[in-house]
């Protein structure tokens, strides 16, 4: 188990010059629960290093070359990146477009400042992204959050995308009786800090109140603002031990920022020395302190105003004091926690996972219950035989039946019922995986629920998604749809065949299985030569009047060349489709079936009728543009070229009895082979999971 921690580059990773960032990181590593898997990568120059398991990436700024595309291509060639399983970047939104093509397992992304201020999350479309291809985003305070959602809707899915980490420090014991007469500005010296407006405040202050004194922590060599005073000490930039010291003694801290601070390290670490706080109310710095005093107005005259009521009132000053002391509870160890807990949702899962050797499975698909069995022979009940065979337990959800079945006026669509459905089924199963077949219907927000809940996820799909096929765009779009919360997807096209990409999919044969493919037509003689069967639309059922399929001239052509052939052709002429059952005893009456699929032919794409023809021992014959020459030879499937060569060879075979058997027993033996819905199960879950395959599968060779 490996976590790397990916700082900007050039952050001051060191003793001397630690920034915020540094600063974080440095303290929740040390108190996290994951300390010995955690190595941290960065570059800087600086030797005195805050921690020993930081690696420093060598980057030299090249003339026409981005030095940060070179910071990140020089970490992406570490080895450390390889074992990595989860991946942390800091304040570098611009990063993730740059590592994502190298990298599959999680990322969170850190943001420690305004989203819309920085590369790679300024627009919309660049903030989407994020929300599409990182895991956690983790924002510094409520106020960065809100930024990063302008002109974004939030929802379940986002919200389940993102947590508040605010930063830490350590707690001690304060003395409040021995607190100094001082009051303290920390951070640089510029008129965003509100430098100048503190500098003109403390002069009168000090003039006023000659027993207080004042000191500057800080420095800011593009912005020279001075003040003298006798009793004002500028004391230059200091490492954050010194300021913590500092702070345990002192008795007011002033952060008077005119910019909007994302959060504010510095009210946060005089909250834990208890300081009594004034702050101006700019971005997160109210969600540093609880009991912070926060200026109404920012201007001199009510910094003043509130400076002298605590110094008037010592009871007032030293309840505010301890109020903003008590009140304190961002500590390393509070805020570690937060952080480890979401480690845990992705790494404690990806291992438990690893060690198991039978998953539990949520099933979600149309196992078409409202049709009566008339759809019983589906490829979702072959795949999900496939995952019982293999000792899987396995919770299967119908989203259509579903759907169907819980319409209401409050939910006219049934789609708020199959959300509930699957989360409930989540809290009650706790399920490995979530494997999804067509089911359009499943909101992103159940989906992303599930991913949150570390559940690894998949899709398989049948319908052909070529360019040249039917419902292409819809189809595409289908495909495409959940793709960003998947582990896997598997088509039964060769993804490399497409002219679109489909991220980490994979060919999927459709599977026969042995509880449904049980008849051997190719050991009997049969009434008809040739079975062919289509619908109108599987849930329909029947014909639909003025509705036509490109194949039925084809097939028309192909039946009137071959008048001695037997053909046995369902869904056309005025011919009902056939299911269930029916189907099967009129499949039992062919010896050769036709294999012909919707649009033109790609390679590998089959519709699922080839399981049924082949698997039943049927000669079956394909468009030799499929490819399916690839994992059948001649001698166990036929390939023609077009209508000419499919007639030939239908009338060779009807003639010649002994071969036509001996080829359609050779594929029924060859399919249940190597396209079995055991194997092609176990397939789905193996490289879903990322487990090494045992099994040989010719669609990989």
């Amino acid at each position: 188990m490996q976590i790397s921690i990916l700082l900007p580059y050039k952050e001051n990773y060191s003793k001397d010059k630690a920034g915020a960032v540094s600063l974080f990181v440095k303290d929740l590593v040390k108190s996290s629960i994951f300390k010995n898997n955690i190595k941290i990568f960065g570059s800087t120059n600086n030797k005195k290093i805050l921690t020993k398991n930081y690696i420093n990436i060598e980057s030299k700024s090249l003339f026409l070359k981005s030095s940060n595309s070179e910071y990140v291509k020089n970490f992406i060639q570490n080895d450390a990146f390889k074992r990595t399983d989860i991946l942390e970047i800091h304040n570098r939104p611009n990063y993730i477009k740059l590592i994502k093509p190298y990298y599959k397992n999680k990322i969170f992304l850190f943001f420690h400042n305004d989203p819309l201020s920085m590369n790679g999350s300024k627009s919309k479309d660049e903030r989407v992204y994020l929300l599409n291809n990182v895991d956690r985003i983790i924002f510094n305070s409520n106020w960065s959050k809100n930024r990063f959602f302008i002109n974004i809707e939030k929802s379940k899915t986002t919200e389940n995308k993102t947590t508040i980490c605010y930063q830490s420090t350590s707690k001690t014991k304060i003395n409040f009786s021995s607190k100094n007469k001082t009051i303290t500005f920390i951070g640089k010296l510029n008129t965003a800090k509100g430098y100048d407006l503190f500098g003109n405040t403390i002069i009168k202050i000090l003039n006023k109140y000659k027993d207080w004194k004042a000191y500057v922590i800080g420095d800011e060599p593009r912005e020279i603002i001075e003040f003298k005073h006798d009793n004002l000490k500028i004391l230059g930039f200091k490492n954050n031990d010194f300021i913590l010291n500092f702070l345990k003694k002192n008795s007011i801290s002033i952060i008077c920022s005119r910019w909007e601070e994302p959060f504010g390290r510095t009210s946060l670490e005089a909250a834990s020395r208890g300081c009594a706080t004034i702050i101006s109310n700019r971005g997160g710095l109210p969600e540093t302190s609880k009991s912070a005093i926060i200026l109404k107005y920012l201007n001199e005259k009510n910094l003043y105003k509130k400076i002298s009521e605590l110094i008037d009132n010592p009871k007032k000053l030293l309840k505010f004091q301890k109020n903003n002391y008590n009140n304190f509870y961002l500590t390393h160890k509070f805020v570690s926690n937060i952080l480890d807990n979401l480690r845990k949702k992705f790494i404690i899962t990806k291992f438990n996972l690893n060690l198991k050797k039978k998953f539990k499975i949520l099933h979600i698909t149309n196992f078409n219950y409202r049709f009566d069995g008339r759809l019983q022979y589906n490829t979702g009940r072959r795949i999900n035989n496939g995952f019982v065979r293999l000792g899987h337990n396995v919770l299967t959800l119908s989203d259509r039946d579903i759907l169907s079945q819980n319409k209401s006026l409050t939910d006219p669509l049934g789609k708020k019922t199959l959300e509930k459905k699957i989360i409930n089924s989540y809290e009650n199963f706790k399920p490995d995986l979530a494997i999804f077949g067509h089911a359009d219907n499943v909101s992103l927000e159940a989906i992303s629920y599930l991913k949150d809940k570390g559940v690894k996820l998949s899709q398989w799909f049948l319908d052909p998604i070529s360019k040249h096929g039917p419902d292409y765009n819809n189809n595409k779009k289908r495909i495409l749809d959940k793709i960003d919360f998947l582990e896997t997807s598997f088509i039964t096209t060769d993804p490399n065949a497409l002219d679109f990409e489909i991220k980490n999919s994979f060919f999927m044969p459709n599977p026969c299985d042995e509880s449904f493919e049980i008849m051997d037509n190719s050991k009997k003689n049969c009434d008809f030569d040739v079975f062919f069967a289509m619908s109108h639309g599987v849930h329909r059922g029947d014909l639909k009047k003025g509705k036509n399929d490109n194949r039925e001239i084809f097939l028309k052509k192909l039946v009137n060349m071959n008048k001695l052939i037997k053909f046995d052709i369902y869904g056309m002429n005025n011919i009902q489709p056939i299911w269930g059952d029916d189907f099967i005893n009129n499949l039992s009456n062919s010896s050769m079936g036709l294999n012909l699929s919707r649009g033109k032919p790609i390679k590998y794409y089959s519709s699922d009728r080839i399981a049924q023809l082949m698997g039943n021992g049927l000669l079956t014959f394909i468009d030799e543009k499929t490819k399916f020459s690839d994992f059948f030879s001649n001698k166990e499937i036929v390939t023609y070229k077009d209508i000419n060569d499919l007639s030939y060879k239908l009338n060779k075979y009807k003639k010649d009895a002994i071969q036509r058997k001996k080829i359609a027993g050779n594929g029924k033996k060859s399919y249940f082979k190597y396209f079995n819905s055991t194997l092609v199960s176990r397939y789905i879950i193996n490289k879903t999971l990322d487990i090494k395959n045992t099994d040989t599968y010719i669609w990989e060779k």
